[in-house]
């Protein structure tokens, strides 16, 4: 077992063969606790309590738990009811009441946390050194940063202590620390991922990410953590037609000019960059040099325009009672954002607007754009003697995509001769998340390179296209989120778009025969009422899959909405319901099982 990977096609094939969690778990509590000298986590779970997780899916059908007993982190900005989020400063730790948006996902699916990872305190840095925990030693080389903020969710997924692990991203916290940890790190389009019971660093620019060992792994999470979420107020629904990209063969990939790239005096990373296009070039992509030039200029804007102050407004009460709990270089940060007024702010929106139109042109001519991840890596030691100018060089690359609204992937593409890591980012407009993860997966095969510092290869089955046809469904029942079917629809690619109701011609009955219990949703004309349910999209391709499931008496029709279109949605046959309870006047099954509750 002290050898097991922890990939999603290794631990499936475990479970398959009747492998028991709790050995899984162990391993990955042992390993989380051989990793004390490398500051990676600030605070770990009971073994009990893993233990009783792991006891907890006993019985249960694996084919609806799509993260069966896979172990994960989370960034400890992130809540995870159990433990308290700390954001890297233990003045300002709390107990949550429960879990984030994105964990209670994930747990729902049948993922275990194993616990909370170390970060560039309140996600306000990319060298993973401002911790009072200590500084995360990179796993290739422990003189070395591991990149931040999100730094020790990178080192426990790239060590194997975990299978994958959610980070956070403002300026490239979810990327950075991929490339220096040889893993896959996606940062979704802004609003994927629910924020809901994230610290926040920049509200309206921060994101949830993914940290897994391959790009197949990641997709997998992402179908999970990025269900709609409609109690963050800045979640976005991913639209029913998913934008796609052309395979290699036939792929635009552009590439930064000469002028634009940055390697801050690395002698290694340029050719490590070139190796990388010359791969793109041998999978059939056309390369097309594109001006970076606005893109760069909006990276500006995030740390020298007041963007830093929505840093300040974010921890504001705690800076002004507590300025002495705060690491002297976050400080000097937060304490910058008092300078800019809201003209300054509007006067940055709209330069923020014109570079955003410059920037769409390149959309023009490419269909994605790669770049290297960061330009260098430095020395914990020059991080600490040099904080703000060597942290500045990291985001070179990273820190526009979140003020742009991008989706990007970063994966690994080759080693230093030293034996550190180098990485590339992908990159395109919003919602592209699936298909970049795709060309990711393509491209860090085409590599040949191992999984994190683990040593082991990459699974042999490629990550399959998209689908970028989806079918909305409407579920009134026990697949809606939180709910113990969801799990299901999710892990056949299902995202959530809208809460709705139906047209006020419908009746809702109990039917408790079935396990889960679930309701029956029939058409009367006569007597009917508007249903409460959820809008969710599914890949066409997954849709034979799902209906193969539907238990008898339900099935799928056209159900009327209460805006007036008809969707493909949940009924029952009318023989069902006869002696079924009517819990129409509850609104909905949700309102119906709180009132059981009560």
């Amino acid at each position: 077992m002290s050898d097991h990977s922890f990939d999603l096609a290794a631990l499936s094939a475990f479970y398959a063969g009747g492998g028991d969690p709790a050995a899984i778990l162990r391993e990955a509590l042992r390993r989380a606790r051989a990793q004390a000298a490398d500051n990676v986590w600030i605070a770990l779970r009971e073994e009990a309590d893993i233990l009783a997780d792991a006891a907890a899916l006993a019985g249960r059908d694996r084919a609806g738990l799509p993260l069966y007993g896979v172990p994960f982190a989370v960034k400890d900005n992130i809540d995870a009811a159990g433990l308290p989020t700390t954001a890297g400063c233990p003045d300002f730790a709390f107990d949550p009441a429960e879990d984030s948006g994105a964990v209670a996902a994930l747990r729902t699916a049948g993922a275990i946390l194993i616990g909370k990872t170390n970060l560039d305190q309140f996600a306000t840095g990319l060298v993973g050194v401002r911790s009072p925990y200590g500084a995360c030693r990179n796993p290739f080389d422990p003189a070395y940063v591991s990149g931040g903020s999100s730094s020790g969710s990178a080192v426990a997924v790239s060590a194997g202590a975990v299978s994958f692990s959610l980070g956070t991203d403002t300026a490239g916290s979810g990327r950075v620390p991929a490339a220096f940890c040889n893993i896959v790190g996606w940062k979704g389009t802004r609003g994927l991922v629910s924020t809901r019971g994230v610290v926040p660093a920049c509200r309206s620019l921060d994101c949830v990410t993914i940290f897994a060992l391959n790009c197949a792994d990641a997709a997998a999470v992402a179908a999970i953590a990025g269900q709609y979420d409609p109690a963050d107020p800045f979640a976005r629904p991913a639209p029913a037609s998913l934008p796609g990209l052309p395979e290699p063969k036939a792929l635009r990939l552009g590439v930064p000019r000469a002028e634009d790239l940055a390697f801050f005096g690395n002698p290694h990373t340029p050719a490590l960059f070139e190796a990388a296009k010359q791969r793109c070039a041998e999978m059939g992509a056309t390369l097309v040099e594109i001006d970076l030039t606005p893109f760069l200029a909006a990276a500006r804007l995030l740390y020298d325009g007041p963007w830093v102050a929505e840093r300040t407004a974010a921890i504001a009460d705690f800076l002004a009672r507590n300025p002495d709990s705060i690491h002297p270089v976050v400080l000097g940060i937060v304490e910058g954002g008092k300078r800019f007024s809201a003209v300054d702010s509007f006067n940055a929106l709209y330069e923020l607007r014109a570079l955003a139109r410059q920037a769409e042109a390149a959309w023009t001519k490419v269909d994605a754009i790669l770049t290297p991840t960061a330009g260098t890596i430095h020395t914990i030691a020059a991080v600490e003697a040099d904080p703000v100018r060597l942290n500045s060089q990291l985001g070179h690359y990273t820190n526009f995509m979140n003020l742009l609204d991008l989706s990007a992937v970063a994966v690994p593409a080759g080693f230093q001769p030293d034996g550190l890591p180098f990485g590339v980012t992908l990159f395109a407009p919003a919602f592209h998340d699936a298909a970049l993860l795709h060309l990711g997966g393509q491209l860090h095969e085409a590599a040949g390179l191992k999984m994190g510092a683990t040593g082991k290869p990459l699974p042999s089955a490629a990550l399959p296209a998209p689908a970028t046809d989806r079918i909305e469904l409407a579920i009134f029942g026990a697949h809606m989120q939180g709910l113990p079917l969801n799990p299901a629809l999710a892990g056949l690619g299902g995202r959530m778009s809208a809460v709705i109701e139906t047209a006020a011609c419908y009746r809702l009955h109990a039917l408790e025969s079935l396990s889960p219990p679930r309701p029956g949703l029939v058409r009367d004309e006569a007597s009917g009422a508007a249903v409460a349910g959820e809008l969710w999209t599914l890949p066409a391709s997954a849709m034979g899959r799902f209906m193969q499931d539907i238990a008898a008496p339900l099935a799928i029709g056209k159900v009327e909405l209460a805006d007036g279109r008809w969707v493909p949605g949940f009924l029952c046959e009318a023989h069902a319901v006869a002696a079924a309870r009517d819990i129409t006047a509850h609104g909905g099954w949700r309102q119906w099982l709180d009132s059981t509750r009560a």
